[in-house]
């Protein structure tokens, strides 16, 4: 059963390279910040390399891919430039998601069901070159059949509209933004795809999120990096690691495991 394993933990490093580029020059260093995730107990990487390389760049997409032991998931925009980077770098995973440039960070899912003529393509030159592919969607039933329809083996579901529903009070509307994450999640480990959750995630929403059986993964990157400041990253890696290991035994004890 799926709730009998553990929830993998891949921690997004892109907001180390924000801090190094505010000023330029080479620290922050974020692939230093990677490794040290990686002996922290992080299950896998993310790094987005954004068409503006507002923070993380090329040839740390490079050194990450050359120093990681622990699996690389390269999140790009789902352009020609970017597939060119990915076939040359060959990370183990590429997360498509949405991307504009008067953006502060991912706003919403890909809209893979409108963009299918455009993706089908790119989708299957990674997957021949051997690169997993997951896409970055809303917990949406049209774009979920859209992802299994296209060959993605893996959804990221978008939880940053119920992070921001908790976040700022509005409690029924984040009862509702739960359930539908609830319910695409048990939709799309029904069409065989392997499911993920990110954005805007802390301690608690991490924990609750790990009570969805169907969860195989969550990728967090904003918070760890902020909590870091204060407690450093290891420990932050380490109390998030505690949280997602309730969620999932109180999952347990709510299945009489």
């Amino acid at each position: 059963m799926a709730h009998e394993r553990t929830v993998r933990l891949g921690v997004n490093i892109d907001h180390v390279a924000t801090v190094r580029n505010a000023r330029g020059g080479a620290l922050p260093d974020p692939v230093r910040a990677a490794l040290l995730a990686q002996s922290a107990g992080a299950d896998g990487i993310t790094a987005h390399l954004r068409e503006d390389r507002r923070h993380i760049r090329d040839r740390d997409m490079e050194r990450l891919k050359a120093e990681l032991q622990v699996p690389l998931n390269f999140e790009m925009a789902a352009t020609e430039e970017m597939v060119a980077i990915a076939l040359r770098i060959l990370p183990h995973a590429c997360c498509l998601v949405p991307e504009r440039r008067e953006e502060r960070t991912t706003e919403g899912g890909l809209d893979v069901a409108g963009q299918s003529h455009d993706l089908r393509p790119r989708i299957a030159r990674l997957k021949e070159s051997g690169i997993r592919v997951s896409l970055f969607i809303a917990a949406d039933d049209r774009q979920i059949a859209a992802a299994h329809a296209l060959g993605a083996e893996v959804v990221e579901l978008h939880t940053g509209a119920w992070c921001d529903a908790l976040a700022e009070g509005r409690l029924d509307e984040a009862a509702a933004e739960f359930e539908r994450l609830r319910t695409g999640a048990a939709q799309a480990a029904g069409l065989g795809l392997e499911v993920h959750g990110g954005h805007g995630l802390d301690y608690a929403t991490a924990e609750q999120m790990a009570m969805l059986p169907q969860i195989a993964e969550l990728n967090i990157g904003h918070f760890l990096m902020g909590e870091a400041i204060f407690v450093g990253l290891e420990a932050a890696i380490a109390t998030m690691r505690a949280a997602i290991e309730r969620g999932r035994a109180r999952l347990a004890q709510e299945n009489g495991a």
